[in-house]
């Protein structure tokens, strides 16, 4: 079963080129919205969370301030909307996950750059 979904995966997803980014890593996702028949390139920037799954099925959650409020948004790897990924800061953190993130405030919520 797990060499169907394999090829499958090869075959009819295509691949896009995106950098190379890890967990603590401050980046900027550009992905389309569709509002009726209008198209709209919106940015979202925040710090890497997590980062789950594997090969083509990978997804990664991204968490930003909005004002004093948190905001997570998960986006799979291969979603067609997304235009471009920039890696604007390196963190660097200890954990693959930082679920401990959410609740620093202040000071205690930097990450050191790499």
């Amino acid at each position: 079963m797990e060499a169907l979904v394999n090829f499958v995966q090869k075959e009819f997803i295509p691949k896009k080129d995106f950098p190379e980014f890890s967990a603590g890593d401050t980046i900027t996702v550009y992905y389309e919205i569709r509002e009726g028949d209008k198209v709209r390139t919106q940015f979202f920037k925040g710090v890497v969370i997590q980062i789950k799954g594997h090969g083509l099925s990978k997804s990664f959650t991204i968490r930003k301030m909005s004002g004093t409020v948190g905001v997570e948004r998960i986006f799979p790897l291969n979603l067609p909307t997304i235009k471009k990924i920039e890696v604007n800061k390196k963190g660097k953190v200890r954990r693959s996950r930082i679920y401990y993130f959410k609740k620093l405030r202040g000071k205690k919520a930097r990450i050191k750059e790499q």
